[in-house]
């Protein structure tokens, strides 16, 4: 399998997201033609199972979904499950958007409720503005969220529609258009406003012009998706999970493919911000508590976690090459939060093995990364962690990236390393 398997670069081109892709232009992961290659040349057929514990906006379990085979797509961020669904839309409803969110703007123009202070969307816009926006959010619930998503304690992912997704997207899409004036160059940082700097006004006619023309850019857009039949007849099962605690059945995925979070200290709960915020009346859990759990978050864990032997000889060289770092606070706080992903990382690899049937494989897609001017090797990591689970190494093709995440704080320069990133695939096999 591996040997005539096709391996193009997995780094994501925002200029050939186009058509329907074009409306999930979330940061990281690959991009669909990756994906494609991979499953097409892979040996997977329609009878088995696919795997994506780190799903994210969906790519893999749309592209699994395209081709007739089913998948499990798992995230913990309740925004992204809302994305991956919505982009698993299936073409014979592209005729329904534009209709039905005609219907959800009449009864957002008649709701009269105030906008409450405490509304995580009064942090970027006016009050007015803001009202505007939580009116079309509370009449997508009116509309199209039940009793099976709505339960008295918050939202059910699992029953949510891919109707009801595909507008909630279109919203995200139009905070995200407002708020541009506060995205830097890093792709997953929105701030908020200081304290003196002016919020976002927008008139209520104006947001509903761009949220109907969202919608009817994507209605166009899904109406020529390829491949509609068989995305249509292939159930892809997206869960909100923690992969580093959730068990799924023993033997039951017969190929992994997944990018996970990179090592590189990127908060991905403050790259949602916007969509968490309008998100905010459906889930009873804090921004704060959702990044805690995240892997890869910046914030220190309220654990405590202890280096493993069998994260292999590799992370361990690494984590005392931070731990012993003359830098400030390289034995503390960075030292914490480095031992918090490995930590994780580790666990999510342990239940991903259960899960793969034996013989079965996963393909993986990581980069790596510094520390100030320590390398952290994590595609070899990965390596060594997987073969603790019993996941061999059988190919790896690597691919310099000439822009990373880390580049793009000027600081790296004064270290005198290398510009860019080496992003592996690696493909494992389950002995």
């Amino acid at each position: 399998m591996f040997e005539s398997l096709t391996i193009p670069s997995p780094k994501r081109n925002v200029r050939f997201q186009t058509g329907w892709e074009g409306f999930f232009p979330y940061y990281a992961g690959f991009p669909e033609s990756f994906a494609e290659a991979i499953l097409s040349t892979a040996d997977v057929s329609t009878h088995s199972v696919i795997l994506d514990p780190w799903n994210g906006s969906g790519t893999t379990t749309y592209v699994a979904s395209s081709r007739g085979i089913a998948s499990i797509g798992i995230d913990l961020n309740p925004a992204m499950i809302i994305v991956a669904k919505a982009r698993l839309l299936p073409p014979s409803e592209a005729d329904s958007i534009q209709p039905l969110g005609r219907e959800i703007l009449k009864s957002a123009v008649e709701d009269k409720q105030p906008i409450e202070s405490t509304d995580p969307l009064t942090c970027w816009f006016s009050t007015n503005t803001a009202r505007s926006l939580r009116s079309i959010e509370r009449s997508i619930q009116r509309h199209l969220l039940g009793p099976f998503t709505l339960t008295s304690e918050a939202i059910n992912l699992d029953h949510l529609s891919c109707l009801a997704a595909t507008n909630y997207v279109a919203l995200f899409s139009v905070c995200r258009e407002l708020t541009k004036r506060y995205r830097s160059t890093n792709p997953t940082w929105l701030r908020r406003p200081k304290a003196n700097e002016s919020k976002v006004r927008s008139r209520q006619a104006s947001i509903e012009r761009r949220f109907t023309s969202k919608l009817c850019s994507m209605a166009e857009a899904l109406s020529t998706r390829s491949n509609a039949t068989s995305s249509e007849q292939t159930v892809s099962e997206l869960r909100r999970a923690d992969t580093s605690v959730s068990i799924l059945l023993d033997d039951s995925i017969d190929l992994i493919l997944t990018s996970p979070p990179y090592c590189t200290r990127i908060d991905y709960t403050a790259a949602t911000r916007i969509e968490l915020a309008v998100l905010d009346p459906l889930l009873n859990e804090t921004d704060d508590t959702l990044s805690r759990q995240m892997t890869g978050t910046t914030k220190i864990a309220g654990h405590h976690v202890e280096a493993a032997a069998s994260w292999g000889s590799t992370c361990s060289v690494f984590l005392n090459s931070v731990k012993v770092h003359p830098s400030k606070a390289s034995s503390g706080y960075y030292y914490k939060t480095h031992l918090d992903y490995f930590d994780k990382m580790s666990r999510s690899l342990a239940n991903s093995a259960k899960a793969l049937r034996a013989g079965g494989a996963a393909i993986i897609v990581v980069q790596d990364s510094y520390y100030k001017d320590v390398h952290n090797d994590l595609p070899t990591i990965i390596s060594e962690m997987a073969l603790a689970q019993n996941l061999k190494l059988k190919r790896r093709e690597d691919f310099y990236i000439s822009r990373s995440m880390s580049g793009l704080n000027p600081r790296a320069r004064a270290y005198g390393r290398r510009p860019g990133a080496i992003e592996s695939v690696l493909c494992l096999e389950k002995c």
